[in-house]
């Protein structure tokens, strides 16, 4: 007889398991509380105008290409991939605009107007970048590091060696540092961690990497959104007869001696051997579980340095806009006063950096073709209080900053628009304090110190998704579901 599997959540590892443990012959039902799947990387479509909702940059190719290739598939598959060029186009307070480009020879040139011998250093650190991103994928990323066996690796000098190369003890503010002077240069390397959920004096140097994941691996497409990429997870775990359930909430377990015997829901009580939890995962230990099997009880999360929250702003408008770029990135000079605001003094941040994405500027299947398709991202603390006024009032701040930096009027052009704040991640997806993206990934939360993939109280109990390890983003989650069906797999066929 298959082994039954519930797995809980339809987000991206919730797919992504539930294909993979199918494919190889578990009995899985997949249930997700939400009409759509995808959790944060879901489509919300209204008059003509298709936003991806969460999730909208792609990158690390390699890694899609090597998920799909479990199942003898290839990403062309399913949908087809675009490199943009630029990048992604940054605005200074200063009103400097730069835009990184796909290619290195033009990102060289623009690091030697900054700084004296900027190309040169932006290559070294590139090299050095590219090390640290090969040796991580080779030895560190796709492993499990609940496994004793883990840990025993690191005794290997050889391996503990690479391992302090990485400088992983090192905050990454300081290792940049160490390699440009110019302010612009710098921001240019660090305005990625905050999408880590972290600051650049809390996050390990490690995250280097994602220098040569920008420059080197490229920005991507998928042409129809990101939402294609959730469209062929729901394709394959079809083909391989997945029972998938909408709207179907878990509200609890019943349990057995360390076991879940099966999930309770609105409807029925769905019978089980595992569970897969792609759920908040604070949320599945706190509210899900009772005190006696949690893991991870209150107290854990509240000593956790919990990733931001975000404010964002789908707009449709019916005007194009020739000034943005599809990645548009608007820096603050004081950008530690906006950190400080998130993690220190929790705060609706008074002068914030944000993000502005673009997709119609690449893609025309995402607005009408006078039109152009939009949305704003401010990083805000999570545990502040999310009002109607307080939403309102940040909307005429964001617009009004916008228009003044790039010249464009955007708020009279306004046909469809919808704020996603953090009471809506609370209501929409039981984040932790309404959480966008999790915990961060300071040097105590990386790794080893990511919650386990598995409960510590029931034997059958299994987690998925930006809690664990190797953390947060679509390419991270991939490969979490891949390293929870190696984990499943050994122990249950």
């Amino acid at each position: 007889m298959s082994k039954k599997v519930v797995v809980i959540g339809g987000g991206i590892g919730g797919l992504a398991s539930a294909s993979l443990l199918a494919r190889d012959g578990f009995d899985v039902t997949l249930i997700e509380k939400n009409l759509n799947f995808g959790g944060r990387a879901m489509v919300w479509e209204k008059d003509g105008f298709k936003f991806d909702m969460g999730p909208s940059w792609y990158l690390m190719p390699d890694v899609f290409e090597k998920f799909f290739a479990e199942f003898g598939k290839k990403p062309s598959d399913f949908y087809t991939l675009k490199r943009l060029d630029p990048s992604y186009r940054i605005f200074f307070e200063n009103k400097k605009v730069f835009d990184i480009s796909a290619s290195l020879k033009k990102n060289v040139k623009l690091f030697d107007k900054l700084e004296r011998e900027g190309g040169k250093k932006l290559i070294e650190y590139l090299d050095k970048s590219k090390y640290q991103y090969d040796v991580a994928m080779k030895r560190f990323v796709y492993i499990n590091y609940g496994r004793i066996s883990s840990y025993l690796k690191f005794l290997n000098p050889k391996l503990a060696f690479e391992a302090y190369k990485m400088k992983i003890f090192d905050s990454i503010q300081n290792y940049v540092d160490q390699h440009f002077s110019n302010e612009t240069a710098k921001k240019i390397l660090l305005y990625n961690i905050v999408f880590l959920g972290g600051t650049p004096k809390n996050t390990p140097a490690l995250y280097a990497i994602m220098a040569h994941i920008d420059f080197n691996l490229g920005v991507w497409y998928p042409m129809g959104g990101i939402g294609k990429i959730v469209e062929a997870l729901v394709e394959l775990a079809k083909t391989h007869k997945v029972k998938i359930c909408k709207s179907t909430p878990a509200l609890g377990f019943t349990f057995k001696d360390d076991k879940i015997v099966s999930v309770k829901t609105k409807n029925a009580s769905v019978p089980c051997d595992l569970v897969v939890s792609n759920a908040d995962y604070a949320y599945t230990e706190t509210v899900l579980l009772p005190r006696e099997y949690q893991s991870y009880p209150k107290s854990y999360w509240n000593k956790r340095t919990i990733a931001p929250s975000a404010y964002i702003i789908y707009l449709g408008l019916n005007k194009k806009l020739s000034r943005l770029a599809h990645h548009n990135l608007f820096l603050v000079n004081d950008w530690m006063s906006h950190f400080d605001q998130i993690f220190e003094n929790p705060s609706w941040p008074d002068r914030p950096s944000y993000y502005v994405c673009v997709p119609s500027k690449t893609d025309s299947t995402v607005a009408p073709s006078k039109g152009e398709n939009m949305f704003i991202l401010v990083p805000i603390a999570v545990g502040i209080k999310d009002t109607a006024e307080k939403r309102k009032e940040f909307f005429d701040k964001i617009i009004e900053d916008l228009e003044r930096t790039t010249g464009e009027d955007v708020k009279k052009h306004i046909l469809v628009k919808r704020i996603f704040a953090q009471s809506d991640f609370a209501n929409v997806f039981n984040a932790y304090k309404g959480t966008s993206l999790g915990i961060s990934h300071t040097l105590f939360q990386s790794a080893f110190f990511r919650p386990s993939f598995r409960s510590r109280k029931l034997s059958n109990l299994f987690y998925v998704g930006q809690y664990t390890h190797p953390g947060i983003g679509m390419p991270m989650v991939l490969i979490s579901a891949q390293i929870l069906h190696q984990e499943i797999v050994s122990e249950f066929k």
